[in-house]
């Protein structure tokens, strides 16, 4: 008799944000548990959901939006994975010494134990996203953790733009690489560059699944956030599970709050490796050079 296939469920929140973390914090553990009773196994909430995503400005009033790791929401967190019988992937403002700040992803098994962390390795600095004005580099390297239902990698918004950083997270076992992230449109720019800049966003990420053969997974925040006026950013939602060939496999909208319920088959992994095997054929004694700047 064939062996059953290994299928897992997964749960993204794509959700609204205020600017009260409690709210924030109620809101996305209402909808985890609406996923949790969905059937969802594994379930991974947006980049920095506990609050507005305050990095459009630099203000230093923001720091006091950071919290040790683990800490108090972290305790909470626990106590729901353990409640439910879930993972949890949690992006959250991490305090880890005066003037040492980090985005940072705790990771949460089902049976309520804090796993670890993944710090944010890539921080950008660009217009309304002033990100390394609080944020430090991570400096944890790119892990994978077993968890009970499948082994997983961590990545954070501004990281899917680096291939690098998801061969190194598959390297290490990792069969679904989860991106928390918040990423919109500037509204003055939507109608040039909208269509443009989503697509690259996405196309990336599903090269990603392809060159590494496992599951990517990118719950994205949605709704228009102006922390202390201005234009603000519209975000685009969008969320989405891409299969080991690259292929949607689901998809939220691009202006609605939604609780999406994917299931993945972890077998298909070793399927895709063996027909489109990139990492037997990956000449390791020819990369040296990756780890220079640039090559003059």
């Amino acid at each position: 008799m064939a062996a059953q296939p290994h299928k897992v469920k997964l749960g993204l929140v794509q959700m609204r944000c205020t600017a009260d973390p409690k709210e924030n914090l109620a809101n996305a553990l209402s909808k985890a548990a609406e996923a949790a009773q969905r059937g969802a196994q594994i379930i991974c909430l947006q980049e920095l959901f506990t609050s507005l995503y305050f990095c459009q400005i630099e203000d230093h009033k923001y720091f006091q939006l950071a919290e040790e790791i683990p800490g108090p929401t972290t305790d909470k967190l626990c106590e729901f994975a353990r409640a439910h019988q879930v993972v949890l992937v949690a992006s959250l403002f991490e305090r880890r010494s005066a003037g040492l700040y980090h985005n940072t992803a705790a990771i949460i098994d089902a049976d309520g134990s804090y796993l670890g962390k993944y710090r944010k390795m890539h921080i950008p600095d660009d217009p309304s996203f002033y990100e390394k004005f609080y944020f430090t580099p991570g400096d944890l390297g790119f892990r994978s953790w077993q968890t009970r239902y499948a082994k997983i990698g961590v990545c954070i918004c501004w990281d899917q733009w680096y291939p690098e950083a998801a061969r190194l997270t598959a390297l290490h076992g990792a069969q679904i690489l989860f991106y928390p992230t918040a990423i919109g449109w500037h509204p003055a720019e939507k109608a040039e560059f909208g269509q443009r800049q989503h697509s690259s966003w996405e196309t990336i990420q599903r090269g990603h699944a392809i060159a590494n053969g496992c599951y990517v997974a990118v719950p994205n925040r949605v709704g228009h956030e102006a922390p202390d006026g201005g234009p603000g950013l519209e975000f685009w939602g969008q969320s989405f599970v891409a299969d080991p060939s690259g292929t949607l496999i689901a998809k939220a909208s691009p202006d609605q709050e939604e609780i999406m319920i994917v299931e993945v088959d972890l077998d298909a992994l070793d399927t895709q490796r063996t027909h489109w095997p990139f990492f037997r054929d990956r000449r390791i004694d020819a990369y040296g050079q990756i780890q220079q700047r640039f090559i003059d």
